[in-house]
């Protein structure tokens, strides 16, 4: 496993790499957003940890650019606990959010939990025009590929492996977000619908369970 640590403060830098060398996890350092992109260009990570307040370019418009070409997980690190900033975060494709100040075993125990959400069997699923190949990541409409933020795919995926069986909010909410996570409802009816929206015309595969959830439909 490889690890980017992307903070302007050295002392959280430093306190990250620590628990890191305890677990044997490589690890590799920026100060910034820009100096991030540049990493990821160059190396491949299996988790990136990004501060949100930084100089030069923040942790949000980092990880907008970043989402435009790679689906690596990412934790966010912030001072702010509000839920509009953990919504915002979610929105814009990051898997997890820290607030500070935080447990290093915490943010190594999340390290952990996020890669093995992300650790897909490898699958190829095919519903009419709808292809999805899990071990690659990919999801292709009518053979044109898709870009999916890291929730949305598992969005999909999760209801794909629960093919035609009504899922309510809450349980894609603990599935999805994991146990630990604040927000409501509101959550995964926004990304069902930009779920639904990338998908085109096959958005109603996705059926809305009044008063219960969700169900991904497929007849053979």
């Amino acid at each position: 496993m490889k690890v980017l640590i992307v903070d302007d403060e050295e002392l959280i830098r430093d306190v990250i790499k620590e628990y890191l060398k305890l677990e044997k996890i490589e690890y590799e350092e920026a100060s910034d957003g820009y100096e991030a992109i540049e990493k990821i260009k160059k190396n491949s990570f299996d988790v990136v940890i990004m501060d949100i307040m930084m100089p030069k370019m923040d942790g949000y418009s980092a990880v907008k650019e970043i989402r435009k070409w790679s689906q690596v997980p990412f934790i966010m690190l912030s001072a702010r606990n509000e839920e509009y900033d953990k919504l915002t975060c979610f929105d814009i494709g990051v898997d997890d959010y820290v607030t500070k100040p935080f447990s290093p075993r915490e943010v190594i125990a999340r390290i952990k939990a996020v890669t093995k959400r992300n650790q897909t069997s490898s699958s190829l699923y095919k519903f009419k025009g709808l292809e999805i190949n899990s071990s690659a990541h990919e999801v292709y409409v009518n053979k044109k590929k898709i870009y999916l933020t890291p929730k949305e795919y598992d969005l999909l995926i999760y209801l794909i492996e629960n093919k035609n069986i009504a899922l309510s909010r809450e349980n894609l909410l603990t599935h999805i977000w994991g146990f630990d996570f604040y927000g409501d409802d509101r959550t995964v009816d926004t990304h069902i619908k930009t779920l639904r929206n990338s998908l085109g015309e096959y958005r109603d595969f996705i059926i809305t369970i009044r008063k219960v959830g969700y169900k991904f439909e497929y007849k053979e």
